[in-house]
């Protein structure tokens, strides 16, 4: 490798005169540095750089003149030589070596400004030309529990089948459910959590409002989304669109193809037809205005389905005046097609409006607003396929992402008629990471909004740095008791059943059957803010609610009896209430398992977030884009856990600063070899290093050390690292995220009869109305929304929030 070499770089442009002048402009010269490994698209984004400029909003030109002594033996006409590739930018290289050259760059503005999706893609695909003959048209025409098989397919075996038994009968649907077997809280977050989980997602920093009380939604940012979408090649567009030619004796393969030139005919250059005559052998075309003479017809020959164009009189003899007053033929499947291939992006975030007025703009088509909703949907279905075509694309694509990712877990579930039912998926880097995770999964359900609905199934855990760790997903028509136990029966192939397994999750009724079932040793929990929020509604009480919370998160039983008998006293009604819904699901203390930080649902409701513009794709669009999603997180995870200095994660440290800083108050007497006590006022508490144990009980549930352990290690000369669980140590989270997560490999061909898999959409019946992509709030709902912020707390002494003067460091 040669050291790299100086570059001037200037900026301007090229001008003729007697010979060719390159003027300067004021954006001025640069300096890089190249090499002969340097390609040319890396050089291009360096002067785009060095400049200042984006390579989505400006392009540039890269040329250089010969040297005055080599312009001696040339003509004075010798234009500028372009560098538009490697090679030439190597003959660049080697004139320099020889003579001191400088780099010319001419910069244009792009008419349209690229936008890039956020899956991290950019740009458009152009639809396939078709092959055969010049004179055909180069366009296509788009086309348009069960108790049966559960199909799973491996690399080493393509189609495996079994029958799923359907276990014990289920409940009487027309039962009538208590407020505990309802089948949804009164409050069902399937968009996002409004609570967070025993400090350890904001690191210890120090806690400005109650996690768990409903807080202010934030602020809309205002967003312009007049254009946004407007990518585009326009001037790809106008060579396409030129060179749509009508003649005599042209063929078209058939008569769709042939109505779809014309079609793009009359988009070009503004006008209309009627069709009087139209049968499977020919067409009969002519003006939509009486007394013009312009006609055509094409019609096939003998037995071949290809279409020849008879006649065409391409002069127009009605007035210019009437000629574009109607444009029935710019249909939204043809206007879809353009706006995708030519003019803008079809990602999540673009609106009809937009796409109607880049129509309007190219074409000086009248677009309205349900013209341009139409050919948004046509432009995305091209791009993500028909809702119908991907149910087809399912077995074959399950097939290849678990041939690329060994080890993972692939279940689909059709009924008798071939008709999907369910799917689930786990890759095999969640499976070999997850003994790395604490044993607590915390599973949820939220709705799909594509064409037919269903309802997607997750299952989490949280990685010791306290980031969303996922484990499995799950397709379903809808969460009950049948869709439930098919769910947790395929996550247990994932997750063997263990009595230190702990489930979370909300109320559903139809949960606790199938753990109870699935999982008869794992420990249930509820989300404690699910049921706050139907104490809010139940109990009209407000005073009350501090000592639920309390109760719920005590860690000593001393604790927890003197808040629960506290209700007692002031609620009857509450108190049986907070006994029927058990206590042992949502009181941390008598919680027969270990679940850590994790006391609500929140994990789950912020994957659901992070995929609600997933969730209106198609089904294999959605798996794919929770495929990117998941390959995306392991790999920027793994560099990061690599690049970890200290023994600890990076959020037990920041965790564990305050506890440290907070632990040198405290004074410590040794009681024995194993055991000191500690104390701060009039608080004791005596800790036990070696079976890493404190009775103030925060110690033994988080597995992290508390003020007290930390205080009582330093004295007794223990490293405080060893008082933590091995689940919160750098090691495991490398561990858990070594095994990278693949796209699939389209190259490799797909076994036959995974190809010939039927596997036909749902049969859905839609509401009447726009449906609805946001869960419409209740009063109370909107009532906390609107409530004032609570003044936040500050220190007297320091005026600073976080502690109060009596722990004031000032």
């Amino acid at each position: 490798m040669t050291d790299p070499v100086p570059v001037i770089v200037v900026s301007g442009n090229w001008v003729k005169k007697h010979k060719f002048v390159f003027n300067t402009d004021d954006k001025g010269c640069r300096v890089v540095q190249i090499d002969e490994e340097t390609t040319h698209d890396k050089l291009v984004k360096l002067v785009l750089d060095d400049y200042g400029l984006n390579e989505l909003s400006h392009q540039l030109k890269l040329s250089y003149m010969f040297s005055k002594k080599a312009m001696k033996n040339m003509s004075l006409d010798t234009p500028p030589v372009y560098v538009s590739n490697d090679r030439q930018l190597q003959c660049f290289l080697s004139l320099r070596k020889i003579d001191q050259l400088r780099l010319c760059v001419e910069f244009t503005v792009k008419e349209y400004m690229e936008i890039s999706r956020k899956d991290g893609s950019r740009g458009r695909m152009k639809r396939p030309s078709s092959s055969g003959s010049k004179l055909e048209s180069r366009y296509e025409v788009p086309d348009g529990g069960f108790e049966g098989f559960c199909y799973d397919y491996s690399e080493n075996q393509d189609e495996e089948a079994g029958d799923q038994e359907a276990g014990d009968q289920e409940a009487d649907d027309e039962e009538e459910d208590d407020e505990f077997s309802s089948r949804f809280d009164v409050f069902d977050d399937s968009d996002g959590a409004s609570s967070d989980d025993d400090n350890f997602t904001v690191y210890g920093d120090p806690q400005n409002k109650d996690e768990d009380s409903p807080s202010l939604p934030p602020k809309k940012k205002p967003q312009n989304i007049e254009m946004a979408g407007s990518a585009g090649d326009s001037e790809a567009l106008r060579l396409e669109l030129s060179s749509l030619n009508l003649a005599v004796g042209q063929r078209y393969r058939s008569k769709e193809d042939l109505v779809y030139r014309l079609k793009l005919l009359a988009v070009r250059d503004g006008f209309d037809f009627n069709v009087p005559v139209s049968n499977p052998t020919a067409v009969n075309i002519v003006f939509w205005v009486d007394e013009c003479r312009w006609r055509f017809r094409a019609s096939t020959q003998g037995d071949e389905p290809h279409f020849y164009v008879r006649i065409y009189d391409s002069e127009h003899t009605c007035s210019v005046t009437e000629r574009s007053n109607r444009s029935r033929q710019a249909t939204p499947d043809v206007l879809g097609g353009l706006y995708r291939d030519f003019l803008g992006d079809v990602g999540a975030d673009v609106k009809p409006k937009s796409v109607g007025v880049i129509i309007n703009k190219h074409f000086r088509i009248k677009m309205g607003y349900w013209k341009s909703h139409r050919t948004l949907l046509y432009a995305r279905q091209i791009d993500q396929g028909t809702p119908e075509s991907s149910f087809e694309e399912l077995p074959s694509y399950l097939y290849m992402i678990r041939r690329a990712n060994p080890g993972t877990v692939t279940r689909l579930q059709l009924d008798d008629e071939g008709r999907f039912n369910y799917v689930f998926i786990a890759f095999g880097a969640s499976i070999a990471g997850f003994p790395f995770m604490r044993k607590v999964v915390v599973v949820d359900g939220t709705f799909l909004h594509g064409s037919y609905k269903g309802t997607l199934l997750t299952a989490l855990a949280q990685d010791g740095n306290f980031q969303i760790y996922p484990i499995a997903f799950g397709i379903v028509d809808t969460e009950n008791d049948d869709s439930w136990r098919w769910f947790f029966t395929q996550l247990k192939v994932v997750i063997p059943d263990d009595k230190d397994l702990a489930i979370i999750s909300d109320r559903h009724k139809s949960i606790g059957k199938a753990i109870g079932e699935v999982f008869p040793l794992a420990s249930r929990g509820i989300c404690t803010y699910h049921l706050y929020k139907n104490i809010l509604v139940k109990f009209k009480g407000k005073h009350l609610f501090p000592l639920v919370k309390k109760a719920a998160r005590c860690f000593r039983l001393s604790d927890f009896n003197e808040a629960f008998n506290e209700i007692e006293a002031s609620d009857q009604n509450l108190h049986g209430y907070l006994q029927r819904a058990g206590v042992q699901m949502w009181a941390r203390v008598h919680f027969p398992g270990e679940r850590y930080n994790l006391m609500t649902t929140n994990i789950a409701e912020s994957m659901n977030k992070a995929l609600s513009k997933a969730r209106s794709l198609p089904i294999v669009r959605l798996l794919e884009s929770i495929r990117t999603m998941m390959t995306r997180w392991f790999a920027e995870r793994r560099v990061d856990a690599n690049s970890q200095q200290t023994t600890l994660s990076r959020g037990v440290e920041k965790l564990l600063q305050a506890r440290v800083t907070a632990a040198r108050l405290m004074g410590v007497q040794t009681i024995d070899a194993l055991r000191v006590q500690v104390t701060y006022g009039t608080q004791l508490h005596i800790v036990n290093v070696d079976a890493k144990k404190c009775t103030c009980r925060r110690f033994d549930h988080e597995k992290l050390p508390c003020i007290h352990a930390i205080a009582a290690a330093e004295h007794m000369g223990v490293s405080r690292i060893s008082l933590c669980s091995p689940y919160y140590k750098r090691s495991y989270l490398v561990s858990a995220y070594a095994a990278p997560i693949m796209p699939s490999d389209t190259a490799i061909p797909v076994p036959q009869i995974v190809v010939n898999q039927p596997c036909l959409p749902p049969i859905v019946v839609n509401q009447p109305g726009r449906p609805k992509k946001i869960r419409i709030k209740s009063s109370l709902e909107v009532a906390i929304g609107n409530k004032r912020p609570r003044k936040q707390h500050v220190c007297s002494r320091c005026k600073q929030a976080g502690h109060n003067a009596k722990t004031c460091q000032s």
